[in-house]
């Protein structure tokens, strides 16, 4: 069956084609077919990526957001593809990530009846996404779209959702679409400047903390370089730790699980916080500890896109909406007239001490291969991750060095790194990629190997296995020690596992096995997997069970 030239779904294509997509993440559907065979026509500038699962399509798609600033689209069909597809929206909305997923929907017809996988995305998607909604009118296909567009990256960025009712694509959708949309952004005030500007040349311990979405390299750069020209200690935010390098002199550590004590104290100590980008909530603020909302009014300063954040949870003796980078640069023009080069140092010298690699009781180190991983890894290497103790390593241990090299979730989702590794590989085949997970993390995903191979990409993957859902066995034994139960894991031979891909793989069981590993997984011709065997006694940096049993 041929299309005619102005159907619905071709005037979709269309709108994606003029706001410069160039990946399309998806699993098929019936229900979406017109669509498919829209981007047939345009498969020159569209690539479509087909994964084996829509939680796959849909962290990839997150993932792109990420390293691009731009929605990322994945598409899913209708009932469960798009519940699969939901965990993918959760995250890109906890951490504030331009995506568009786009579902399959029962025909306009028959909505209403139960039908066949009939779900009311509106509803379901309410609380996930900052817009949901379905095209009801196809002559409207392309004002939805670029609504969308609008919506996922203005203010505080985040996911939409639009389901597509199976017959109005075949409709006529309407005029075609002229340009691609222009997000409005927001900026500093010269007022504001000014008094933050005064009140900065009269701080004595300062604390400045960047995190969320939409940087630019242009704006971390030159907030990098005003801050360490000042002298200013700078923290990120969790999961954050690429928006500067952690090598420069005045960088202090992130605010995240597992915090610094030093840079605890650090926060709660300074007479001014200036958080930027950052939303402050519960995983940066150590479950709403580091602060105390009757003092917050006198010394925090926040700088947010979304005017829904400012005020949510701490008051502010001064808040402003703008953009992440427009704000970075104004800042980066401000001459406070002093520095504070002693505090940058020290705070510089006790992430250094924090980051230094521990003692294990195990046959590998995790502290010291994530050091190896810094050391081997080039400067643009992207970093993804998912959820896990194993986790807590890599961020303390691994240090990053370039804007846009870590792709990890706030949403503290499990499966993640694998498809953002994934995505990140089909994205960039020049740049390095590597995926840190754990062995529950690992296999709720892993099905996604297909994908990376089928597209011929290159990845590594290490797969850090201790037999255990390690956060949950962590928590467990602090609260009912001794008493394992629904922690423990039976693993595949991940080796066997990843050639079964067409992947290369190796077993390592000791820390000096690491690095040669390592550089012969990053020199192979094709992807490659690193089965790390560590110990469950060694839970986390610095914690072992038999000292969490003991109290």
């Amino acid at each position: 069956m041929t299309q005619a030239p102005d159907t619905a779904a071709r005037r979709l294509v269309e709108t994606l084609v003029i706001n410069g997509v160039d990946h399309v993440f998806c699993v098929p559907g019936e229900s979406y077919l017109a669509v498919l065979d829209a981007l047939y026509d345009v498969r020159d500038q569209i690539k479509l990526v087909i994964c084996r699962h829509e939680a796959g399509a849909a962290n990839m798609a997150e993932a792109y957001g990420k390293l691009t600033g731009r929605p990322g689209i994945c598409m899913v069909t209708r009932g469960p593809g798009a519940t699969h597809a939901s965990i993918g929206v959760h995250t890109a909305h906890q951490d504030s990530t331009p995506m568009i997923l786009f579902v399959g929907q029962v025909g306009l017809a028959d909505r209403g009846r139960g039908a066949f996988q009939e779900v009311d995305y509106r509803e379901v998607f309410g609380g996930l996404a900052k817009w949901a909604t379905e095209i009801e009118s196809p002559e409207r296909t392309v004002e939805v779209v670029e609504r969308a567009f609008a919506t996922a990256l203005q203010g505080r960025m985040g996911p939409v959702v639009i389901a597509l009712p199976e017959d109005i694509l075949h409709d006529q959708g309407g005029p075609e679409p002229k340009q691609a949309v222009t997000p409005a952004r927001a900026a500093l005030s010269p007022a504001f400047l000014a008094e933050l500007n005064e009140r900065l040349s009269k701080a004595e311990r300062p604390l400045l903390v960047l995190g969320g979405s939409g940087w630019t390299d242009e704006a971390a750069m030159a907030i990098g370089d005003w801050s360490e020209r000042l002298g200013l200690p700078v923290a990120l935010s969790f999961r954050r730790k690429d928006i500067l390098s952690n090598d420069r002199p005045n960088y202090a550590g992130d605010l995240g699980l597992g915090c610094n004590p030093k840079l605890t104290a650090r926060a709660k100590g300074a007479d001014l916080i200036i958080a930027l980008g950052a939303r402050l909530g519960e995983n940066p603020t150590q479950g709403y500890s580091l602060f105390d909302r009757t003092e917050t009014g006198g010394r925090l300063v926040h700088i947010h896109p979304g005017p829904e954040e400012l005020g949510r949870v701490w008051p502010t003796l001064m808040a402003a909406v703008s953009d992440n980078s427009l704000a970075a640069l104004a800042l980066s023009e401000l001459k406070p007239g002093r520095s504070w080069h002693d505090e940058a140092e020290t705070a510089h010298a006790d992430y250094l001490a924090f980051s230094t690699s521990v003692a294990v009781t195990g046959a590998v180190n995790m502290s010291e291969c994530m050091k190896t991983l810094g050391e081997v890894l080039e400067p643009t290497a992207v970093v993804t991750n998912g959820a896990g103790n194993f986790a807590a390593w890599l961020h303390r241990f691994y240090g990053h060095k370039a804007c846009r090299t870590q792709l990890a979730p706030t949403s503290g989702a499990m499966g993640y790194g694998v498809p953002a590794a994934v995505a990140a590989a089909i994205m960039e085949p020049g740049r390095q990629v590597v995926n840190i997970a754990g062995d529950g993390d690992f296999m709720m995903t892993a099905q996604e190997l297909a994908t990376l191979v089928q597209y011929d990409a290159k990845a590594v993957f290490v797969v850090v296995d201790n037999g255990t859902y390690g956060t949950i066995r962590m928590h467990q034994e602090r609260d009912y020690p001794a008493r394992v139960s629904g922690t423990d894991l039976k693993n595949p031979d991940f080796v066997r596992f990843a050639e079964a891909f067409g992947l290369t793989a190796a077993r390592v069981e000791t820390t000096e096995g690491f690095r040669p590993a390592l550089e012969a997984a990053l020199a192979a011709d094709g992807p490659a997997l690193i089965h790390l065997i560590t110990s469950p006694e060694d839970i986390a940096p610095g914690r072992t069970i038999s000292q969490l049993r003991a109290g």
